[in-house]
């Protein structure tokens, strides 16, 4: 959970952007937005395997920019 102290010279505007950044941070939404919608089984399998495809291809495109 996200948790922002307020100091005593601090304006509310900046403990807002505080806060808002920890949240995106901490991926909240991405969590809520997970959670509300139902997914079939098998499209949870379909969006996990795109995903560890997604990763392999990017992981092999960096050794490939490390090796030159």
């Amino acid at each position: 959970m996200a948790l922002v102290i307020v100091n005593k010279d601090e304006s509310l505007e900046t403990a807002l952007k505080r806060f808002k950044r920890k949240v995106l941070r901490e991926s909240i939404m991405k969590e809520i937005k997970k959670h509300s919608v139902y997914y079939k089984p098998g499209e949870k399998r379909r969006m996990k395997e795109a995903q560890a495809r997604k990763r392999m291809r990017r992981r092999l495109r960096r050794q490939k920019d490390f090796a030159y």
